[in-house]
C-alpha cells in the first residue's frame, strides 16, 4: 500500500534532512526534486526549442523549479523563469545560479508575455501554502497551457484538501516519497490531475493513512473442491424496501459468495422467488426466525431497505449473531454501537449516516476512533472511501462520482459480504470490496450513466483474480 503524508510530516522530514546533513542535503534532495520534474516536463512533450515557462516562489519549492528550468535549459529548451519573489531560502539561492548557469531566462514577476508557451511549471508555494494567492498570479491561473505543479499545486492545501479562491489547475503534478493528504481529500485530486511519486531518497515518516492499489484487494480462489455451502453464505434480512435487499443478495452471489439466500417476510416471498430465482429465500419475519434461519450462513447483512423503526431487532441480532455481521443503512444506530458483539462487525456509513451514528463529521480520524471504540470494522463511504480496523486506516480511492447513486452502497454490502465469507479477514475483505467497487463502477461509467443495476451485473468480472 501506497503511505500518504500529512504536510507537516513531510516537512519535518525535509527538516530533518538539513539538520543532519546541512545545505549539501538539502541541495542533493532538490536537485534530485527538480530533475524528476523536468523528467516529466519531457513527457508532456518538452523537447529541443520548447518553450517552458517556470513560475518561481522564493522558498524551497521554487528552488525546485530553478533546478527543473536549470535540466531543461540543458536539453536545449527556451526557458524563462518569473521569480513572484526573490529567492529567500539558502537553497533556492543556490538554485537560482544553476539555472543562471544552464541558460534560463529571468524575469520579473508579469503576467504571461504575449508569446505562447509550450509547458509551464507551477513552483510558487508547493505543501507551504496557506492563505490566498494574490491578483497578480490571475492572467497565469487562465492560461491554456500543459502545467505541471511542483509537490502540491498553488491554491491547495496540502492537510485538508481544501483549494484557495485562486488556484492552479494541473494537468500532472510531481510530488516527492510520499503523497500527501490534500492530494488524497477534497478538490486534491480534481486540481492535481496526475500525480506521479518521485523517490528523492527520504524514508519514513509517520502516515497519516495509506491508500489501497490493486495487490492489497485479494479475490481468493474457489479450491476445486468447493461446493456451494464452503464456497461462502450469505444471508440478507429484507425489511420495508425490498429493491435494496435484492441488490444486496444479488451482488453477494455476483461476487463469488456459493449461496445467498433472503430472509423476508410471507407477503415478500414470493416477490423474491419471482424476481430472483437463483437466490434462496426463506420467510423469516422475526428475529429469532431469523437467527435460526442464518445459523448455517458465514455472512449476515442487514440494513438495506429494513426500515428506521427495526433499531430494536438490530440490537437484539448483534447481541446474539456470532457470525460476520455487515451493518449498512437502516441498521446503522447509535444502540448498536453499545450492543455486546460476540463476532465482528463491519459497519458501512456514507457521511450522513455517520453523522447520525456519531454525531462526528466524517473525517477518516473520526472513522478510526468508531473502528477503535466499537471494535469493528468502518467503511467511511465516499470519495475515497476509509476503511479503518484495528488502529489502521486505507484510504480506498477507485471510486468517482458515479458512484452517487442510490443502490450503489447496497451493492457494496453484498460484495464485502461475499468476500468476508470467501475467507478474507474483515478489514480486508472490506477494503477489497470498496476497491473493485470502484473499478467496476468506473468501467462502467466510460461508457454510460451508472444504476446500481448495472453495477450488479458488471462485478462478476472482477468476482476473481483470474478475471481480470
Amino acid at each position: 500500500m501506497q503511505p500518504v503524508l500529512t504536510a507537516e510530516a513531510s516537512a519535518a522530514l525535509d527538516d530533518a534532512a538539513g539538520k543532519d546533513g546541512g545545505l549539501d542535503a538539502i541541495t542533493t534532495l532538490m536537485n534530485r526534486a527538480g530533475l524528476a520534474v523536468a523528467l516529466a516536463a519531457v513527457d508532456l512533450g518538452a523537447t529541443y526549442g520548447s518553450r517552458v515557462a517556470v513560475m518561481a516562489g522564493p522558498g524551497n519549492n521554487g528552488g525546485d523549479g530553478y533546478v527543473c528550468a536549470a535540466y531543461l535549459a540543458r536539453r536545449g529548451c527556451q526557458v524563462s523563469v518569473f521569480q513572484y519573489r526573490k529567492p529567500r531560502s539558502d537553497a533556492c539561492v543556490w538554485a537560482a545560479k544553476v539555472a543562471t548557469a544552464a541558460g534560463a531566462l529571468f524575469h520579473d514577476w508579469s503576467p504571461p508575455p504575449s508569446k505562447n508557451f509550450d509547458i509551464v511549471v507551477d513552483a510558487l508555494f508547493g505543501g507551504g501554502f496557506r492563505g490566498e494567492i494574490d491578483d497578480s498570479c490571475d492572467a497565469w491561473l487562465l492560461l491554456d497551457r500543459p502545467l505541471i505543479s511542483i509537490d502540491v499545486p498553488t491554491g491547495l492545501d496540502a492537510s485538508t484538501g481544501t483549494i484557495a479562491q485562486r488556484h492552479v489547475i494541473a494537468d500532472c503534478t510531481v510530488t516527492f516519497h510520499t503523497p500527501k493528504v490534500g492530494h488524497i481529500l477534497g478538490s486534491g485530486p480534481d486540481v492535481s490531475g496526475e500525480l506521479l511519486v518521485a523517490d528523492i531518497g527520504l524514508s519514513g515518516g509517520d502516515e497519516a493513512f495509506s491508500v489501497c492499489e490493486a495487490i492489497d484487494a485479494p479475490r481468493p480462489a474457489r479450491a476445486r473442491l468447493d461446493h456451494k455451502w464452503s464456497a461462502g453464505s450469505v444471508m440478507v434480512a429484507s425489511g420495508e424496501m425490498t429493491g435494496a435487499a435484492l441488490l444486496a443478495a444479488r451482488s453477494a452471489l455476483r461476487f463469488g459468495a456459493g449461496a445467498v439466500s433472503i430472509a423476508c417476510s410471507a407477503e415478500q416471498r414470493p416477490i423474491f422467488d419471482a424476481l430472483a430465482p437463483e437466490l434462496l429465500s426463506v420467510v423469516a419475519s422475526d428475529v429469532p426466525t431469523l437467527l435460526a434461519a442464518s445459523d448455517r450462513f458465514d455472512s449476515l447483512v442487514m440494513g438495506p431497505g429494513l426500515g428506521i423503526n427495526r433499531a430494536a431487532d438490530v440490537i437484539e441480532v448483534a447481541e446474539r449473531w456470532s457470525g460476520n455481521l455487515v451493518l449498512d443503512a437502516d441498521a446503522l444506530v447509535p444502540q448498536v454501537l453499545l450492543a455486546s458483539r460476540s463476532g465482528p462487525t463491519v459497519l458501512t456509513p456514507h457521511a450522513g449516516e455517520f453523522r447520525r451514528l456519531t454525531g462526528e463529521e466524517p473525517t477518516y480520524a473520526a472513522a478510526l476512533e468508531l473502528a477503535e471504540s466499537a471494535g469493528a470494522t468502518v467503511v467511511l463511504k465516499g470519495s475515497p472511501t476509509f476503511v479503518c480496523s484495528g488502529g489502521t486506516t486505507v484510504a480506498v480511492a477507485t471510486g468517482g462520482p458515479e458512484l452517487a447513486t442510490i443502490g450503489t452502497g447496497d451493492v457494496l454490502a453484498g460484495m464485502i459480504a461475499a468476500l468476508w465469507s470467501r475467507g478474507l479477514e474483515a478489514d480486508v475483505a472490506a477494503r477489497s470490496g470498496a476497491f473493485w467497487h470502484g473499478v467496476a463502477g468506473a468501467a462502467i461509467a466510460a461508457r454510460m450513466a451508472l444504476t446500481a443495476d448495472q453495477l450488479c451485473e458488471h462485478i462478476p468480472m472482477y468476482a476473481f483474480e483470474s478475471l481480470a
